[in-house]
């Protein structure tokens, strides 16, 4: 149980961080949010193209490896991202097991429902998750989908070991916390 707390407070605090930090990265196209005197205005989520968007290659990109590793307190090897199908994705290896980050770039709001649904379908929607994207949920092995805008994030830890990490930490909870991590810093599309 004081692991599983510790883990808890720690995503948390880690979410916090990298939010902010993420909030304040000049250049990198992340935040679609824009404030001025008396105004907010947000740009609307932008259809699948040609490429992948900043904010999917983000997942596999150096800020994300290291703050992934300073979460889970191991480094991994990721490998070269590919853009298939408007799938972007990417597998973190470790000596002892790896996750998969992907993210599905779709051209509507039905589309990405849709999307959303039909994983939850194939890879058994086991419980909705509060507090990440438009809606999210866990998978009967534990990985995590997450919808967010015109985008649906998949963290496949269906490969790694039961406890994972340093401290060691349920593959449910490595899940949540890195949805939690790239949710951070994706803001608009």
């Amino acid at each position: 149980m004081r692991r599983a707390t510790r883990a808890v407070w720690g995503a948390l605090a880690t979410v916090c961080v990298l939010t902010s930090a993420c909030g304040n990265s000049a250049g990198t196209g992340l935040v679609a949010t824009t404030t001025t005197k008396a105004t907010v205005t947000t740009e609307p989520p932008q259809p699948a193209g040609r490429n992948p968007s900043v904010i999917s290659q983000m997942v596999c990109r150096p800020k994300a490896q290291s703050e992934i590793q300073r979460v889970l307190g191991v480094t991994a090897q990721v490998t070269t991202p590919s853009w298939v199908d408007h799938l972007y994705r990417c597998r973190y290896v470790y000596g002892n097991g790896s996750f998969v980050l992907s993210v599905k770039e779709l051209s509507s709001w039905s589309e990405t429902i849709a999307y959303f649904h039909s994983l939850g379908s194939s890879r058994g929607d086991v419980g909705s998750l509060g507090n990440l994207g438009q809606g999210a949920f866990t998978t009967s092995d534990g990985s995590v989908v997450v919808r967010k805008d015109w985008k649906v994030l998949l963290v496949d830890i269906s490969p790694l070991p039961a406890q994972f990490g340093k401290p060691p930490t349920s593959r449910a909870d490595v899940a949540y916390t890195i949805a939690a991590l790239i949710l951070g810093c994706w803001a608009g599309d």
